[in-house]
């Protein structure tokens, strides 16, 4: 009899993560099960549950796609043009224009970083206008998780080969935060951070000049690491 192959578990901030919903979503689903027909945990870790990530992408596979934003097709535009949040709302085909302002603010790494932020308001009252050109919303939305089953043409990024035994005091990003915490992705990584599962990186050490992208130092990254190892 042919020995049977060990799972590959994952937990809900990665599916989350992979199918752009949030983990209180993908909880949801587990718990009405008998009506969603989502599959049944498979391990635990800690006091995370853990699913058999190929029955979870048959269950992926197999849900109904929504037909009105597949149909939508967005006005042709200049792919250098910028548009607000709610201006790529409605060009991507959302009833609801403050639809990427929601996904940007709840549900971090599924939807592209801006980019151009402008720094408007006044010194006393400032505020952040984040803008996304067309052509970074067309591939998105080419390759937009969550509508079934995800392209395979597109692979995500590999993440970076990051020395563990670097400057403690170097600044570095999600990508490189990602690679030292052991995620497989910069969106399971931010998916992970958004859920409040790792909270020696909750707050920032510093964001970047041009679009104001977090920064985190190895040292916190590898406390968090080891903390995260631990449990």
């Amino acid at each position: 009899m042919a020995a049977r192959s060990t799972p590959h578990l994952v937990e809900a901030a990665e599916i989350a993560a992979e199918h752009g919903l949030t983990p209180a979503r993908i909880s949801s689903l587990y718990l009405e099960r008998e009506t969603s027909g989502f599959p049944e945990v498979a391990g635990q870790r800690g006091r995370a549950r853990q699913w058999d990530k190929s029955d979870v992408d048959k269950w992926f596979a197999q849900r109904k796609k929504s037909p009105r934003l597949q149909q939508h097709k967005p006005p042709k535009l200049d792919p250098d043009e910028l548009l607000t949040g709610a201006q790529a709302s409605r060009f991507l085909g959302y009833k609801n224009p403050q639809q990427v302002n929601t996904y940007v603010r709840d549900h971090p790494g599924y939807f592209p970083d801006p980019d151009v932020v402008e720094e408007l308001g006044t010194a006393e009252r400032p505020y952040r206008r984040p803008k996304w050109r067309v052509q970074t919303l067309l591939e998105w939305k080419d390759t937009r998780p969550g509508s079934g089953k995800r392209s395979i043409e597109r692979a995500a990024p590999a993440l970076p080969d990051v020395p563990v035994d670097g400057d403690p005091d170097e600044l570095l990003g999600a990508s490189q935060a990602a690679a030292l915490l052991g995620f497989k992705s910069v969106n399971s990584f931010s998916s992970s951070l958004g859920q409040g599962n790792l909270p020696l990186l909750k707050t920032v050490d510093a964001t970047s000049e041009k679009g104001g992208r977090r920064r985190w130092t190895r040292r916190r990254i590898l406390e968090q690491a080891a903390q995260r190892k631990a449990k």
